[in-house]
């Protein structure tokens, strides 16, 4: 062990995150402007949104639902009653000079996910505590760069004004780099099973921020924390999060002192800097939203969207196991995503095949899905669910071996036709016939006198070969298995 890896493994991390997802509304949480992304700047904006006085906000129902439906997907304790708040603080795309956001009273509160982490080489669960879940907007986004005075001004963009919004806070509770990964991906597949958002981060509708500090492993107090902003990607998540633990822990081994503050990573420096130092709660200066009521959930509306929640990863994962035998690691993927899940129960749908299945859709589609486009999604996959079912019922019934399935696949992928229209074109039906098969492998000894004595006289390794040159003669149509049958009993006859 090298000197660093065993000051290493005297701290331990300890992280929290705090994501910021934005609701699929169609409409901005307290006016009815759009939400629609990629719009002109400063086109889908009202006095409500641009903070004009006199606009009063009203709150969208529809916001709430969603807002809803995430806090029981993540096992949280939702408030009978809750409170908006004004969090003030002056940014430039922040035109009210506060954010209405809830603090003491937020929406739920004491969720947890369960994460999934492959360290050393093992899966191992765990549960993650989720502090708290409140709706918010969100505020506008200055541009500093892609305009010719860049360099001496800034620009503002008030259409995301207003969008709303849901933080989720973990617990302090991940203890590395990967178990905050195996988090945010869980956590992103929740939501898109949820069809709350599109959580997509480079348009910005999923963010994150990571609280990180360090301790010794035998501490139970937490270390200064630093929290680390500009996380559009996960692999910048874990590059950060590697990058901010590695450089407290020299801080701490040299004798330095650790800042509370707010830091940013860039990705072209590989490395994250201060911005700020980190703000405490009473530096927003809370106080209740004058404006707006209190939130009152009903027990009938929460069962109301309890009703309507999809079967979530984990669940649909066990269920898997259990109706159709799969392993947990070929589970795990299939409900990575809500539509390729769906597509496999549709494939199995069709050829009540669960094992077959899930290996076709796992391996071949998915290769050609890459080949195709790294950013294809399996709902544009040109082969129908059903085809691909049939395809796998006739490879298991022996009408195509597997090795012929995998170029019909293509075919079907390239064309968008069906297997038995492929087989039909092309004359692909595997042979079975022992008659068939049998005048084939009489020609074949016949034509190859020297392998044959080889055989007569105990070199059993020539089958292969035979088998080989049968396969060869009838352009790898005719049955392995059968072919070996019929080779043996050939062979025998002809000493």
């Amino acid at each position: 062990m090298s000197v660093a890896e065993a000051v290493r493994k005297k701290y331990e991390p300890v992280i929290g995150l705090e994501v910021h997802l934005q609701l699929g509304t169609q409409s901005k949480i307290f006016c009815s402007c759009s939400t629609r992304f990629g719009d002109p700047p400063n086109s889908n904006t009202c006095p409500v949104c641009l903070g004009l006085p006199g606009a009063l906000p009203v709150l969208n129902r529809e916001s709430v639902a969603m807002a809803l439906k995430t806090a029981l997907a993540l096992n949280c304790a939702v408030n009978t009653s809750s409170r908006f708040a004004r969090k003030n603080y002056f940014y430039p795309d922040l035109p009210k000079g506060y954010q209405i956001s809830q603090f003491e009273e937020p929406l739920a509160e004491h969720g947890w996910i369960e994460i999934e982490s492959s360290e050393n080489g093992s899966e191992t669960g765990k549960r993650i505590g989720i502090t708290r879940l409140h709706i918010e907007e969100d505020a506008g986004k200055s541009l500093h760069e892609g305009f010719t005075d860049s360099d001496r001004r800034s620009y503002i963009d008030l259409n995301r004004s207003g969008v709303p919004l849901v933080e989720i806070v973990s617990e302090p509770e991940l203890r590395s780099s990967q178990e905050a990964y195996d988090y945010l991906t869980a956590l992103k597949t929740i939501l898109e099973y949820l069809e709350v958002s599109s959580c997509n981060m480079e348009e910005g509708t999923l963010r994150c921020d990571a609280n990180v500090s360090v301790r010794p492993v035998s501490a139970s107090e937490f270390g200064t924390k630093t929290e680390v902003k500009n996380l559009n990607s996960f692999r910048f998540l874990q590059k950060a999060l590697d990058y901010e633990i590695e450089r407290q822990i020299e801080m701490v081994e040299s004798g330095k002192t650790i800042v509370q503050e707010t830091r940013l990573w860039d990705s072209r420096e590989q490395r994250t800097y201060g911005m700020r130092s980190k703000e405490f709660a009473h530096d927003y200066r809370y106080f209740p939203e004058p404006d707006l009521l209190p939130l009152t959930i009903s027990q009938a509306w929460k069962e109301e969207i309890r009703s309507q929640m999809p079967e979530l990863p984990q669940a649909k994962k066990k269920r898997f196991i259990e109706q159709y035998g799969l392993s947990g690691y070929d589970a795990g993927l299939l409900v990575s995503s809500r539509a390729q899940a769906d597509y496999y129960e549709d494939v199995v749908r069709a050829c009540s095949l669960p094992k077959p299945a899930a290996n076709w859709v796992l391996t071949e589609l998915t290769y050609l899905l890459k080949q195709a486009n790294k950013e294809i999604e399996i709902t544009d996959a040109p082969v129908a669910a059903a085809n691909l079912g049939e395809l796998v019922s006739l490879i298991e019934k022996g009408t195509v071996s597997g090795k012929m399935g995998k170029d019909i696949l293509a075919e079907m992928f390239e064309t968008g036709k069906s297997a038995r229209e492929i087989i039909a074109a092309r004359g692909l039906e595997q042979i079975s016939d022992s008659g068939k098969l049998a005048e084939v492998a009489r020609q074949v000894i016949s034509d190859n006198p020297k392998q044959t004595e080889q055989y007569r006289k105990g070199k059993t390794a020539t089958l292969g070969w035979f088998v080989g040159q049968v396969m060869k003669a009838t352009r790898g149509q005719a049955h392995p298995q059968k072919v070996q049958e019929v080779l043996k009993e050939e062979l025998a006859k002809s000493k």
